[in-house]
């Protein structure tokens, strides 16, 4: 009778124990607070428990750091620490601080190959417990992505992947489908103008080329700040595209 009794109250405590873990999750979405961006993503923020994929709008350096650096802001905007999983050690810890990510909060995994970064990813999604688990990869097929949203489902933790190209002819796998949450391309633009000489706060031209259950949209931004927040720019500007053409963006 006391064996019954005690294997009743042990079932109890574990009942109760994933009841207050289910409550201590974090919120269900992140929100830019940015109102016109917020209103694009249903929810009204980036969703936890999900996988988001981030590319340069180019296959050039300068815009895969652009969205390295808008991953690091979204990172900075969670809570908890932040494992950041990665082949080639060339982050720029300064940057990731002006982006509101200070390096103390990142848990860096290096790998030698990008199935190792993929597990890596998936090991500390199902682990639980961070603020978000960032990996850094140029290819990201659909079953590993697919193992990448489960594990992210399971914990509420936030996936963001990074596709970073070493060769122009790896951007154009960026285009296969995934089962990424939502999918952004940055692109880098003239920065700010200032009254006296002088560069002013970087911008980007930010695509939200997929999003479930919600519509694809353009916005000109304002670069992440040290609070990892990034804000409208108002003003046209010119942009070249991946072909090279001049586009005019209001």
């Amino acid at each position: 009778m006391a064996a019954a009794r005690e294997h009743v109250i042990s079932d109890l405590r574990t009942r109760i124990a994933a009841l207050e873990r289910n409550a201590e999750r974090k919120a269900d979405y992140l929100p830019f607070g940015v109102p016109e961006i917020d209103a694009v993503l249903p929810g009204g923020g980036l969703a936890y428990g999900a996988l988001h994929e981030f590319a340069g709008g180019g296959a050039g350096v300068v815009d895969g750091a652009a969205a390295a650096l808008f991953v690091a802001g979204i990172a900075a905007r969670t809570k908890g620490k932040i494992v950041w999983c990665l082949t080639r050690p060339d982050l720029f810890f300064p940057a990731l601080a002006q982006a509101g990510l200070h390096p103390d909060r990142v848990v860096f995994v290096e790998a030698d190959k990008e199935e190792d970064v993929l597990a890596s990813m998936e090991e500390a999604l199902a682990f639980g417990g961070l603020g978000a688990v960032v990996g850094e990869i140029v290819r990201l097929p659909m079953v590993a992505s697919r193992r990448l949203q489960l594990a992210a489902e399971k914990t509420g933790t936030m996936g963001l992947a990074v596709r970073r190209w070493r060769r122009q002819t790896e951007a154009s796998d960026f285009g296969q489908p995934t089962a990424s949450t939502t999918r952004w391309r940055v692109s880098l633009l003239p920065s700010e103008e200032l009254p006296v000489p002088g560069v002013g706060r970087a911008r980007w031209f930010l695509e939200l080329m997929r999003v479930k259950a919600g519509e694809c949209a353009e916005f000109i931004v304002g670069a992440c700040d040290a609070s990892g927040r990034i804000d409208m720019s108002t003003g046209p500007s010119d942009r070249q595209d991946q072909a090279g053409r001049s586009r005019h963006i209001a």
